[in-house]
């Protein structure tokens, strides 16, 4: 637990999807300019920060252009260039190195007042939801991580499974640590967990693209948990798919897809005591 565990006063600055790889220098000292502005105690990322390596430089760079605590979850596009495994060892130890990274799928729940939580899981588009095995979609992920390249359509779902599986798995054992008492619990993921999450051009993801954009394992996990803890309130963020939505699957569940604009990154929304602000659709 590091010394940003507990923000009493907390405004978090939730950023998806950044894909900083892709914003020219002239744009990086305004984009830190505005995300001092926006005043946070600390900037929440939903994955995707960049492509593989370049991440860790990214981040870096983020630590330097604003004084608060970043926390994050990886997103596919940051396990480029390697393995699932490896990638998320480099997470641990950037994290562990530094006194302002969090990388939340490595992390504890994270108080941010008395009742109000902080959770986090990468996620992955597990082939669960849709049609994954006569799915004419071919990603990019195929090629570039490791674990995926080369592999038959089988083999292939049966990994992307396992990941799902792990996440939620996870993120219950997290979950189900937060207090009774609890209020309200943020959830931080890259992938959302229910196909009507998943979002394009105000349209949800058909049974080709949810096997790939749909995280089925972990959107079973949070309906387990809200039926569990009826009182407890489970606030999603996600992004993915680069369009915004807003899905609420219980009285106490309810996902946030933000969306994303490569090249420009902006601040999707401010979490505040109360809630969400800045989100079409939110409170």
């Amino acid at each position: 637990m590091s010394a940003f565990d507990e923000c009493a006063l907390f405004r978090i600055a939730w950023i998806t999807d950044p894909h900083l790889n892709h914003v020219p220098a002239s744009r990086w000292d305004p984009w830190c300019d505005a995300l001092r502005s926006s005043d946070p105690t600390a900037l929440l990322i939903t994955g995707d920060i960049s492509d593989g390596d370049d991440g860790w430089f990214q981040l870096d760079r983020l630590t330097t252009g604003v004084t608060c605590p970043i926390y994050f979850v990886l997103g596919n596009h940051d396990f480029y260039g390697g393995s699932v495994a490896q990638t998320r060892r480099r997470a641990v130890q950037a994290a562990r190195e530094s006194s302002r990274l969090v990388y939340l799928t490595d992390s504890e729940p994270i108080r941010l007042a008395d009742d109000v939580y902080l959770v986090g899981e990468d996620g992955w588009g597990d082939g669960v939801i849709g049609d994954a095995r006569t799915s004419p979609i071919r990603l990019q992920d195929f090629q570039q991580i490791d674990d995926l390249r080369g592999r038959t359509t089988d083999d292939r779902l049966a990994t992307l499974r396992a990941q799902g599986d792990e996440s939620a798995d996870r993120l219950r054992q997290k979950l189900m640590q937060v207090p009774d008492a609890a209020v309200t619990v943020w959830v931080a993921t890259h992938v959302p967990p229910y196909r009507e999450s998943c979002w394009y051009e105000g349209r949800i993801a058909d049974d080709q693209w949810a096997p790939y954009f749909v995280c089925g394992r972990v959107g079973e996990c949070l309906d387990d948990v809200a039926a569990r803890r009826p009182r407890m309130n489970l606030e999603v963020l996600c992004g993915h798919t680069h369009h915004r939505g807003v899905y609420r699957r219980a009285h106490n569940l309810r996902v946030y897809t933000g969306a994303a604009d490569y090249g420009h990154p902006a601040i999707e929304g401010l979490i505040e005591p109360g809630g969400l602000k800045g989100l079409a659709g939110s409170a």
